[in-house]
């Protein structure tokens, strides 16, 4: 049974992604707002398939840390939820992913159209130069930077390397960062087939201010923060 749940849910996922995409490409000329509002609904709508067919809900711990102004949003990942889950968690916002998901027809092309930031990993120091200036200028505009410092999926219970992104950009900006942890990867593994039924929880940890970063040293606020995310997802199951 969960195997044919989640083939049925497999396809409608891509069906509706290749729908969304053209939605968002279609209405990004009348501005981001309307091609924001597509890319939310497609959030929503997978997720509510993911409810009917799969069992899986999620539920959504801290949302009183999440500021009113823009910030850099360091986040767990584990697994695809979470990528389709951020327009439901975080206000609009820019992603930084590598370059090569723009590749993908339709919904790469969507995602390049909406303001994604994306960079070649192959190339750290580049990376890195376009994260802050790209990164800042998103930041200025009112839109908060959404990172992944493991740079790839890790699986549940495994910790990637952090890259210090994130900070950089924060330090640069001027800007708070907000940390995200979450068990998405327990019932959505990593390149997993099968979706499990139960809940995630993805869990807002208190803000970074951006005071408090500026006056932190990279190296300890790195460690802080890869301390307390790791902490949060293993007290979650993740």
């Amino acid at each position: 049974m969960l195997l044919l749940r989640s083939l049925l849910f497999n396809i409608c996922f891509s069906l509706f992604t290749i729908v969304f995409s053209l939605l968002v490409m279609l209405f990004r000329p009348f501005g981001f707002s309307p091609s924001w509002f597509w890319a939310k609904l497609w959030s929503k709508s997978v997720f509510l398939m993911l409810r009917v067919l799969c069992g899986i809900r999620i539920v959504i711990e801290g949302k009183e840390h999440i500021p009113v102004q823009s910030c850099v949003v360091v986040a767990k990942h584990q697994s695809a939820a979470e990528t389709v889950a951020m327009p439901l968690l975080v206000p609009p916002y820019a992603w930084v992913l590598k370059r090569e998901l723009f590749y993908i027809p339709l919904f790469g092309w969507a995602l390049a159209l909406i303001g994604t930031i994306g960079i070649r990993r192959g190339s750290p120091r580049e990376a890195i130069k376009q994260v802050i200036k790209d990164g800042g200028e998103m930041l200025k505009q009112g839109r908060s930077v959404v990172i992944f410092p493991e740079g790839t999926r890790a699986a549940a219970g495994t910790t990637g390397n952090y890259q210090p992104g994130g900070v950089i950009l924060a330090q640069k900006s001027n800007a708070a960062i907000l940390p995200l942890a979450h068990n998405a990867g327990v019932l959505w593994p990593k390149r997993g087939f099968i979706k499990r039924p139960g809940i995630i929880t993805f869990r807002f940890l208190p803000l970074i201010s951006a005071e408090e970063v500026s006056a932190t040293r990279r190296g300890p606020l790195m460690t802080q923060l890869e301390t307390d995310i790791e902490f949060a997802t293993r007290s979650l199951g993740g």
